[in-house]
């Protein structure tokens, strides 16, 4: 088992995403607002290595962010 230890894994959360020009983007200062296609009731995408591995939810809990798996997708082959 401790050569799973030096595998390395990128873990991406996502809820929603936007499209907008690269122009629009490089303007944007400190503190701006990107509206996005969901809300915060909408379910995160979790994805491990660019696949999507499940769905989830955003938690708070004593002011700490977390997110909840709510449901494992199975591989398509």
């Amino acid at each position: 088992m401790n050569s799973l230890e030096d595998i390395e894994v990128d873990i991406t959360v996502e809820l929603g995403a936007a499209m907008m020009p690269v122009h629009h983007l490089l303007r944007m200062g400190r503190g701006a607002v990107i509206e996005l296609d969901a809300t915060e009731n909408d379910p995160l995408r979790v994805y491990a290595n660019n696949t999507l591995i499940a769905n989830g939810e955003v938690k708070i809990e004593d002011g700490r962010l977390s997110v909840a798996i709510t449901e494992k997708l199975r591989r398509k082959f």
